[in-house]
């Protein structure tokens, strides 16, 4: 089964769930809103590869951990267009959760997912037990405080921003837990794999800083500028286009030489070349020369 069948079966099975009994009607089908279309579902198919590349000895919690871990970005998107933090109109080519339904249903959605993400994993067998709850330990850590995304969003409200650990948390959290998660539903210790993963979202972090500052809304599919429009650091902005599309590769050579050995190691370096072409932007000549 291709890997976005596995991601998106597992996601519908927790979305069912949510929906299922006397839930109320609009905050059941905003769930469903938020997580579809799903986008390219990077995070998960880290995760899965990852496993995968491990041995991937028992993929049904595979598929419960990126179906969770992918509950939970998707959570953090909702979140993060509401009119407190970006005031985003758009999210993956259509109108926010908050523009869609209303800004109480949208908290509620975030919410609701994230605590979804969690009794995921809850559920997982009993000869899983021990896995599931490291994978639940992973996520938390990655999600809140102090080293989550909530503190990469808790960084945007200080006088002074510590600009290491506000992408780390804000971007790189959820690409750290899905290396360490994918090892640990394979067995294997996830610290071995938090490097991978750090590496790898710091190289969507100036990805997504070239794309909000070269790119316009219908091809973003979301607000552009808006890294100047809140006073956010940006690698382009400090480094130019060039320096920046520079530094992408450094990090994304970097990404592939620290694959820890392993079964599949040839064929996660492949992916993750692979995903390094999904996020790389094409800059237009005459950006390149202007910014």
């Amino acid at each position: 089964m291709p890997l976005t069948d596995r991601i998106d079966s597992a996601l519908r099975d927790a979305i069912r769930r949510g929906q299922g009994g006397l839930a109320p009607r609009q905050l059941a089908s905003a769930l469903d809103y938020a997580t579809t279309p799903g986008g390219a579902r990077i995070r998960p198919t880290i995760l899965v590869s990852v496993a995968m590349a491990c041995g991937d000895d028992r993929p049904a919690l595979t598929d419960r951990a990126a179906a969770a871990l992918e509950l939970i970005h998707c959570a953090s998107l909702v979140h993060d267009d509401l009119p407190c933090f970006d005031d985003a109109d758009l999210r993956r080519g259509k109108p926010s959760v908050h523009r869609a339904y209303s800004e109480p249903l949208a908290v509620l959605t975030g919410d609701s997912l994230i605590v979804m993400a969690f009794d995921v994993l809850s559920r997982a067998d009993a000869d899983d037990a021990a896995r599931a709850l490291g994978l639940i330990r992973a996520l938390s850590d990655r999600t809140g405080m102090p080293n989550g995304i909530c503190a990469g969003q808790g960084w945007e409200s200080e006088p002074e921003i510590d600009l290491r650990a506000y992408h780390r948390s804000k971007t790189g959290a959820l690409f750290m837990a899905a290396t360490e998660m994918g090892a640990l539903s394979a067995g294997h210790a996830p610290e071995n794999w938090t490097d991978l993963g750090a590496l790898i979202g710091e190289a969507f972090q100036v990805a997504d800083d070239l794309r909000d500052a070269l790119l316009d809304e219908a091809s973003l599919g979301k607000p552009v500028g808006q890294d100047d429009l809140h006073g956010r650091p940006n690698a382009v902005a400090k480094l130019g286009v060039e320096g920046a599309m520079a530094r992408l590769g450094d990090i994304l050579a970097g990404a592939i030489a620290s694959i820890p050995s392993c079964p599949g190691e040839a064929a996660l370096a492949q992916m993750v070349r692979k995903q390094a072409q999904q996020i790389m932007p094409k800059v237009p000549t005459r950006a390149r020369s202007s910014v």
